[in-house]
């Protein structure tokens, strides 16, 4: 895992992941997939995500998938030394990520005043619920949170007519997440040119807000001047989303699949409207199988998509195609899925590079690698308590 082949876009940088749970973890994540060498220090407690998802080979799903292709070494920052070995590491480090809220590295003493005074090279990257030195900067947040007080789920309550509920996956997160990665490989480009690190500072609202496409219906009171919402339809294969106005749809299935208008010579508008919604609903449920779905959707040349049942997203055609789901070692003789890499390079490589680590798995290795410590200098610091691994964390 920690040598790339150069085929790999960032074979050569090395990046110290301090983060937990998701929107640093996935950052992470995708820099090992593009070669980087990820080395994950984790405390003693273990990231919360140890705890989510099925377990195998000692490593639960939600870990696994966050963590792939990552190294790691445990330190228990409270121990005396502790913060000595972080900072030769940093020496050594191109890229560093955290996650915490945002006074709690500089309490540990390893605010980025003091880890660019050890390296001015180093790149750090910051993401918290409300960015630094705010009125809210310290409020513990999850995407959730964000979710709320960005008003997703109150647009979404609104629209559904529904009770506000949270959103089934967490975006807060993975959009934070995604800008950092961009602020960090623009901060690697520019130090290029100034041979200058640089502190990102990533708030999880900022980045809810700037990919929220439908804010300005929001800030502008303008919802009504949305297009109609996409349909469901229930056919004999299963139920699609047809993302189509529902006047053009009628008018298609009119032209191109000979449907009757049951409307002609109504007067009513709501009840024309209603008519012509049971007649396509009948026509849509007459759909047998899928080649018939298929079929009938490409003579209107309608976008449409299945309503799939995410554990079934193997028999989904393009991720089948493109092997966007891979199966990797589950550290138990057998193989367990994982979301392959997105990207695609005409010359050069990307993809998930390894199995998710243990916790201290790589105390030797990593503090051998990057630091010239020998396997009695790991033991000794294992016996003071700075490193630990997960052979000695088991109650």
């Amino acid at each position: 895992m920690a040598q790339a082949a150069d085929t790999y876009p960032l074979a050569g940088l090395k990046v110290l992941d301090l983060s937990r749970v998701l929107a640093g973890p996935f950052a992470g994540r995708l820099l090992s997939d593009l070669g980087a060498d990820v080395v994950k220090i984790e405390p003693p407690e273990g990231d919360v995500t140890r705890q989510w998802g099925r377990v195998r080979g000692g490593v639960p799903g939600f870990y696994h998938q966050q963590n792939a292709g990552k190294r790691n070494i445990c330190i228990d920052f409270r121990a005396p030394g502790a913060r000595e070995i972080v900072l030769d590491l940093v020496r050594k480090a191109d890229l560093l990520i955290e996650n915490y809220r945002p006074d709690v590295m500089g309490r540990l003493g390893l605010g980025y005043d003091v880890l660019s005074a050890v390296n001015p090279r180093l790149i750090m990257l910051s993401i918290s619920g409300f960015g630094a030195n705010g009125p809210e900067s310290r409020r513990p947040a999850y995407a959730p949170i964000v979710h709320a007080e960005m008003g997703l789920l109150a647009r979404h309550a609104r629209r559904e007519g529904v009770p506000p509920r949270d959103l089934p996956l967490s975006v807060a997160d993975t959009n934070a997440s995604l800008h950092g990665l961009i602020g960090l490989l623009s901060a690697v480009i520019l130090r290029e040119r100034t041979g200058k690190g640089q502190h990102i500072d990533i708030a999880m609202v900022d980045a809810t807000l700037v990919t929220d496409d439908q804010f300005h219906y929001e800030a502008e009171d303008s919802e009504e001047t949305m297009g109609l919402a996409p349909d469901i339809w229930d056919t004999g294969a299963g139920p699609i989303l047809v993302s189509a106005d529902f006047r053009h749809l009628f008018r298609q299935m009119v032209a191109q699949l000979g449907l009757k208008d049951p409307g002609e010579g109504i007067e009513s508008l709501d009840q024309k409207i209603a008519l012509r919604r049971a007649a396509v609903a009948g026509h849509m449920v007459g759909l047998a199988d899928w080649p018939a779905v298929t079929a009938a959707m490409d003579a209107m040349n309608i976008a449409w998509g299945a309503v799939r049942d995410g554990a079934r997203l193997r028999d989904q055609p393009t991720l089948a195609h493109r092997g966007s789901i891979v199966d990797i070692d589950d550290r138990a003789g057998g193989l367990r899925p994982i979301p392959q890499s997105p990207y695609r390079f005409s010359d050069a490589t990307s993809g998930v590079r390894g199995v998710a680590p243990h916790r201290g798995e790589h105390n030797v290795e990593v503090l051998g690698e990057w630091l010239g410590l020998g396997a009695d200098r790991v033991s000794e610091l294992r016996a003071s308590g700075v490193l630990s691994a997960d052979a000695d964390l088991v109650p």
